[in-house]
């Protein structure tokens, strides 16, 4: 079975539980033993990590991360929390598990010359977007103590809410506004790692692209930050070279996705009149050239953590859509005064 062959078959399993999870289905009831058991671990697991083994450290720590499998938007909104951190004039670095990724050492701390075959494809975005030291390996307290001596006076953790490890000053957790939190099971039977509960104990709950009659079963009063997805521009895969979204209006194209909602991708092109066949991919799939190879000769347009992954091999007419996600202004001036409250408590705790 080629790579493409393959892709298509791990997609179409990923898609039957999705559909499941997030549609009608009901045959994962029958897993309910194994929901008992995954329940019983995590709050065992939960339990000994907050108790034993969690370090708090003197830099303060914002985990960005979600209760539910599967893509919600945290990489676009860390991005843009790492942006308006650096325009308040702080110095940010971001530690992620790098997920998809093979370096020759860990933490590894990414450069000029990483590729995402070494980082994984949602670190390079967030390194190539923002220009701030990323740092990832699966021991994310290893990567933050790096990111700590390099002088990063603040630490983002990317999907980081269940690794209890590592402590934390500010928890922010991504809903998507799509599809909620499916039919609100926990694994397997339901995509939640974690209770719907979890969220009240969060410091802010943000959903991406909610609806004007969004609610969260059993949470139908609680408060919650609405951010939108913003398309921007496309861009070239092979050289940078920026497009207006113009550029491709009411063209047929090839839509490539591997990320946890597809769908998703293909919303946010339709609303600049871009329209094609979608091509989905599991999350953090690792391309190669024969995955490209579709029945026609119509250009490609797929997202920016994928096109991190086939710069070596992009043709002309293949572009990535750059987005940006945005929060209401009245988010920003909490959240900093959050920080700096936090700083203070940290400079008295730790004596600095």
């Amino acid at each position: 079975m080629n790579s493409s062959s393959k892709a298509k078959h791990q997609t179409s399993a990923s898609d039957i539980w999705l559909s499941a999870w997030y549609g009608k289905s009901r045959w994962t009831l029958l897993l309910l033993p194994l929901n008992w058991l995954f329940i019983l671990l995590s709050m065992i697991r939960r339990y000994c990590l907050l108790r034993w083994q969690q370090k708090t450290l003197a830099t303060p720590l914002i985990v960005v991360g979600n209760i539910s499998v599967g893509g919600t938007g945290k990489t676009p909104l860390l991005i843009a929390l790492v942006k308006g951190l650096q325009a308040q004039g702080y110095n940010p670095g971001v530690v992620s598990r790098g997920y998809g990724g093979r370096a020759e050492n860990y933490p590894y701390l990414l450069g000029a010359d990483s590729t995402a075959a070494q980082a994984g494809d949602e670190p390079m975005s967030i390194y190539q977007q923002t220009g701030c030291a990323v740092c990832v390996g699966a021991d994310r307290l290893a990567a933050a103590r790096l990111l700590e001596d390099l002088g990063c006076d603040l630490l983002l953790s990317d999907d980081g809410l269940q690794h209890y490890r590592l402590g934390r000053d500010i928890e922010i957790a991504v809903v998507d506004g799509q599809r909620g939190i499916g039919n609100g099971w926990r694994l397997p039977v339901g995509p939640l790692r974690e209770p719907v509960s979890r969220l009240a104990s969060v410091d802010w709950v943000i959903v991406n692209s909610p609806d004007d009659n969004f609610t969260l079963p059993r949470f139908e009063n609680m408060y919650f930050i609405p951010m939108q997805i913003c398309a921007q521009s496309l861009v070239r895969v092979a050289t940078g070279e920026v497009q207006a979204l113009a550029y491709l209006d009411g063209q047929a194209v090839n839509l490539v996705a591997g990320i946890g909602n597809p769908q998703r991708f293909v919303n946010t092109l339709a609303e600049c009149n871009i329209h094609g066949v979608l091509h989905a991919f599991p999350d953090h799939h690792a391309y190669t050239a024969n995955d490209f190879i579709f029945n026609n000769n119509l250009p490609v347009v797929m997202t920016e953590k994928d096109a991190v992954k086939c710069q070596g091999f992009a043709q002309p007419d293949w572009y990535y859509l750059a987005i940006n996600a945005t929060l209401p202004d009245t988010f920003w001036p909490a959240f900093i005064q959050r920080i700096e409250r936090i700083i203070e408590q940290k400079k008295s705790r730790f004596g600095l």
